[in-house]
Parts: C-alpha cells; structure tokens; sequence
C-alpha cells in the first residue's frame, strides 16, 4: 500500500534564523556573481522570481489538522473526520501533494462503550522510535464523557504494523477533557491539552503536565491559560487545541478560543525557552487574539492550528483549518465545511510570530 518509513527521530527544529540569514548572504553573494557571469542576460530575466503560493483548501472537509514532517521526508496528515468515526491518515512528499495523496483508515470508533463516539482532533507524534496517535473519543452511550485516549504503533511504517490501544490519558479528575498534544524541551517529554475544570464556569482550560511514558503524565498538572477575555468566551468559554513552536530562544504555544462557529481565532502564549515550562507565571498571555476570521478574505472561524515546515526545511507553516463563510445553520458541530488550509507563517522584529490573516481560497481550488 505504500513504502516503508525509515525508522528516525522527528526533524530537529530549523537552525536560527540569524544563523541562516548570514550563512545565505555570503552563499548567496558567491552564487550571484558565478551566476551572473555564466548566465547571459536575457536567460536570468526570464528565470523564475518566487514560487507559487499553496493552493486552498489543501485538504476539503477535514478539521482540526495535524500535519509533521518526518526525517524520511515524507508529510504525515492526520485530522478530524465530519462523521467523528475514525482515524484517517495520509502523506506526500510536498505539502500541496497532500491534497492529493490516497487516504487510508488506520482505526475505526467501538461500535460500543468507550472510543465509541466523538472521534475528534488526533494527533500523530514520533516518540522514542513508537509512533503516536492522541485523541478524543467518548463511549458511545455517554457522547459527551469525551476523554483523550492514545494508540501505539511500533512499526516504521505508520501505513503498517498495528495500532494498540494504549488506553485513556489519566488526568486529575474524571471530566471533559480532549485535544492533546506533545513535545519534548530539553530531555524533558510533555503534555498539553484542554480540560474542565470543576467548580469553574470555564468549559475548557489549557493545562501542561510533564509525561512518564507516551500516555501516562507524572505530576503536578498546571493550569496555563483559561478563557478569561470577551473573545474567548464567544458562544462557549473555551481556551483547547494547544500546541508548541520552538523559535528565536522562545516557546510559543497557540491554542484555540470561543465557539467553533466564526467567533473561533487563535491566542498566544509565550515561554522563555530557559524558564521553567511548568510554572504557569513563565507563560506571558497576548490580551489580544492572534489569528482570526476575515471579510476580506472570506474565511471565518481560523483555529486548532498547528505547524510544519515548507519543502526547504527552514520556512514555518501555519496549519489551520476554517470556513469559507460566517453563517451557519444549526449546531456548528454537524456543519462539515471546516476545511485544511495552510500559509507561510511570517516573524516580526521581535521575534514573534505574525499570523497574518487566513488567506483567501484558492482561485478554482
């Protein structure tokens, strides 16, 4: 069905930018000249000044994305389905070919009790040469008792092998509970995820717990962000979908707020890369979303995003998905629009990261 995967670790994050920049402009100034000189005139002018832009939605009807790329070069896809029934996986060696790529189911929901229903928002993490799957799922006669359960794969390739149900993530209480992610600092393995917490009027908050093994957390268990501005409590007082980028001395750490109609955008939190992840006061909130909805562009409710990197290995990818319109009939949750779509992710002076706004389709995409 597909060729084997080499058996490595994740990708390295991209060497620094200033690094990067001073080793392209000496390489650059170089190649620029030899070029010049071999390259008559009229030939350089027709040459080629920029790629093509992504073509989107990269991927149609599939929400809450997860997309890596692993050391075999491959681009791994994985996101919620509209019929919240199973896992589905597909990858490509270019990020537009995922939109193209054959889709393969590697687990379907219980027909009965738990990881039964609310197939939501799975995740697929290489950790200690074992792939990963965390997800949402809650027993089929209980819809709504949604908890974060893992699968393990121990064979090279994700496409084969087989998927062992490793069990539920334990928490520190028995409630709604769903979208984890993980990431390792500095020899230390995480987990972040969303959880309601009880005697609060929150739906759900952003919590961080350091991880014994892929799916059991040690503790203690930290609050990191809860919906505490007007715009994240639009609809639902939500803060969920957290996940991790690695730049510029600093750990940003998005997550996904309010309802998951086009109130829905993205915040931002902020950790110096030497601070201690698992104090909460180490973590700078923006008062501000960072990522929302456009008129301009026509796309409405950007969120659960998560991040890659371009063909060349150094430029960050926003992934996200979002609709192409603001109205919805009925419960947001039975609307299947919520597309995958994907965008350069720019940087600020600072070192920050500038989302920019959701791009607008592409034209006959």
């Amino acid at each position: 069905m597909s060729r084997a995967a080499d058996d490595l670790p994740d990708l390295p994050p991209p060497p620094a930018r200033r690094l990067l920049l001073k080793g392209a402009l000496a390489a650059g100034a170089l190649a620029a000249g030899a070029l010049a000189a071999a390259t008559p005139a009229a030939a350089r002018a027709a040459a080629p000044t920029k790629a093509a832009p992504y073509v989107n939605p990269l991927v149609r009807h599939r929400a809450d994305p997860h997309l890596t790329r692993h050391t075999d070069g491959f681009y791994y896809f994985t996101a919620t389905v509209p019929e919240y029934d199973r896992i589905v996986l597909r990858r490509s060696r270019t990020l537009g070919g995922l939109g193209r790529a054959a889709e393969s189911v590697i687990w379907r929901a219980h027909p009965t009790g738990d990881m039964g229903a609310h197939i939501w928002a799975p995740e697929m993490h290489r950790v200690a040469g074992k792939w990963y799957v965390y997800f949402a799922a809650a027993p089929a006669e209980d819809v709504w008792a949604i908890r974060i359960w893992v699968l393990e794969n121990a064979h090279p390739d994700p496409f084969k092998g087989t998927w062992v149900e490793k069990g539920q993530v334990k928490t520190a209480w028995e409630t709604f509970s769903l979208d984890a992610t993980t990431f390792a600092h500095r020899g230390t393995r995480y987990l972040a995820w969303a959880q309601h917490e009880p005697g609060t009027d929150d739906n759900t908050a952003v919590w961080l717990s350091e991880m014994a093994n892929p799916w059991t957390l040690t503790g203690p268990q930290v609050r990191l962000s809860t919906p505490e501005y007007d715009w994240e409590r639009i609809g639902f007082a939500v803060n969920e979908g957290p996940y991790v980028l690695h730049r510029n001395g600093r750990l940003f750490m998005t997550y996904s707020a309010s309802a998951t109609d086009h109130h829905y955008c993205v915040g931002l939190l902020t950790a110096d890369e030497d601070s201690d992840l698992m104090d909460p006061a180490s973590w700078a909130k923006s008062p501000v979303p960072v990522f929302t909805g456009s008129d301009t562009t026509r796309q409405y409710g950007p969120g659960h995003n998560c991040f890659t990197v371009a063909e060349d290995g150094r430029t960050d990818v926003l992934v996200y998905h979002a609709r192409p319109y603001k109205e919805i009939t009925g419960d947001p949750l039975d609307d299947p629009n919520r597309h995958t779509r994907i965008q350069k992710l720019g940087w600020k002076a600072d070192g920050t990261p500038d989302f920019g706004v959701p791009v607008a389709d592409t034209e006959g995409a």
